[in-house]
Parts: structure tokens; C-alpha cells; sequence
């Protein structure tokens, strides 16, 4: 394999749908407030499971969550959860669609006191992705420092199925980690923007 076409150690390649996501959007980073909310519902919503088992109910997720309108899913009442509840289309936990509807309003008092949830969260990195040095699969963390920090100042502002292992992973789907391998052709692209 060459540089060109080689991927990260961790990418299951048989998996077209998985690779495309990898290649177009994760590690890119995200200044997008709807964008980074999205990443928020789906990355609590992967507590305990595998990436993949989201990203393939991604647009039921989109479907079920108001097309990720912050907005809306905040004002979410008991009828939507048992509504939720019933929809195959998403992991029906009825702990994680709650902490949904909470995290969004918990992210609209962020982007009150910030200016927007964006300047939150790249503030904790000084506006600049930090950049690993990663080989093997074995290189990959699971957690941080970065991401103890931002995980249990959400947890403090109220923020619910987000510790440091899914905090990590959406700071490297949102691109303020860049973990693409030494080997990824695409390390250099994203850092190269």
C-alpha cells in the first residue's frame, strides 16, 4: 500500500460506508455549531457501543433529532422521549435520548456565555488542533489529559453521557485532536486544511 491509499490502523476497510467517513470527515475540524451538536448526539449516544453501530443509524439520528437542531431538540418533552422510544431507526436507550434532550440545553447555555459552543470547546486547545505522532493501533489513546479537563467541565455544567473516553473521540471526530496515523494519507491533508 502507499502512502496515497493507506489508511488509519483502526479503519475497517470492508466497510465502504466507514471508510468514506474517515476520508471526508473525521479529524476535519468543525467550527460549525449544528455540526459540532451532531457529533455531541451521536458521540453520547455511542457510550458502551462501537462507532460503527452509530454511524450506520446516522440518519435516523438526523430523522429522530430534528435534523440536529439544538434549538429543538432542547424543548424534546416526555411524549417525544416515548415517541423515541419506539423509533428503530436510533439505539432506543431511554437514558441516552434523555440525556440528549438535557445536553442540548445544556449546549445552548454554552453558546450563550461563549458566543457560540465552537469558541467553548476549541478554547480548551487555543483555537489549534493538537497534532499525535500515532503508528500502530496500539499508539491510539483512549483518553487524555485534554480530554479528562473538557469532560468533567461538561459533567460540572450538566452534561450527561460524556466522559473522558467519548470526550476524546469527539475531539478527534471534530478535529481538535488530529489522530490520523503517520501513515494516513490523510494526516497531512487535514493538517494542511
Amino acid at each position: 500500500m502507499t502512502k496515497n491509499n493507506c489508511r488509519c490502523p483502526w479503519l475497517d476497510l470492508s466497510k465502504p460506508d466507514y471508510v468514506e467517513y474517515h476520508d471526508k470527515e473525521w479529524g476535519v475540524p468543525v467550527h460549525d455549531d449544528k455540526k459540532m451538536f451532531e457529533f455531541l448526539i451521536l458521540e453520547s449516544a455511542q457510550a458502551g457501543l462501537s462507532w460503527y453501530t452509530i454511524l450506520k443509524r446516522r440518519k435516523g439520528y438526523e430523522k429522530a433529532f430534528a435534523n440536529f437542531d439544538v434549538q429543538r431538540v432542547a424543548k424534546f418533552d416526555q411524549a417525544k422521549v416515548e415517541e423515541l422510544m419506539l423509533n428503530e431507526g436510533i439505539i432506543r436507550n431511554r437514558a441516552k435520548i434523555n440525556a440528549a434532550i438535557n445536553n442540548a440545553q445544556i449546549f445552548i447555555a454554552i453558546q450563550k456565555e461563549f458566543g457560540s459552543f465552537c469558541n467553548y470547546l476549541w478554547g480548551f486547545v487555543n483555537g489549534t488542533p493538537i497534532i499525535n505522532e500515532l503508528k500502530d493501533l496500539s499508539d491510539y489513546p483512549a483518553t487524555s489529559a485534554l480530554s479528562d479537563n473538557i469532560s468533567k467541565d461538561l459533567k460540572k455544567r450538566g452534561i450527561k453521557f460524556f466522559g473522558s473516553t467519548i470526550c476524546y473521540a469527539h475531539l478527534q471526530a471534530c478535529g481538535l485532536i488530529n489522530d490520523h496515523a503517520l501513515s494516513c494519507y490523510r494526516r497531512e491533508q487535514v493538517i494542511n486544511g
